[in-house]
């Protein structure tokens, strides 16, 4: 049976209900909450280009592990279980190989 997705749909039930009858059914959860924190625009955000000569980070630097190395394709440190093969440069990952 072929449908006509453009009709407009309407069901027994339908009546001529105003917009405020049908408010006052649904109750409004969402009306009076805002969203105080927005992850996206944190208040901290520094524009590009500002001055940060007088921030100091504090970074802990640890020296490369024993069971640790660097591919020389993607420069990331890897545990040597990811080890694919070694060339001319240095080791490669299974992801680079």
């Amino acid at each position: 049976m072929a449908t006509d997705y453009d009709a407009p749909r309407k069901t027994e039930d339908d009546g001529n209900e105003s917009i405020e009858a049908l408010k006052a059914r649904v109750p409004d959860t969402m009306s009076g909450s805002v969203d105080v924190e927005d992850s996206d625009n944190p208040s901290s955000f520094d524009l590009p280009g500002a001055d940060l000569s007088n921030v100091e980070l504090d970074v802990v630097v640890l020296p490369p592990q024993e069971d640790e190395f660097t591919c020389m394709n993607c420069f990331l440190v890897k545990h040597r279980s990811q080890i694919d093969h070694e060339d001319a440069n240095g080791p490669i990952c299974r992801d680079c190989a």
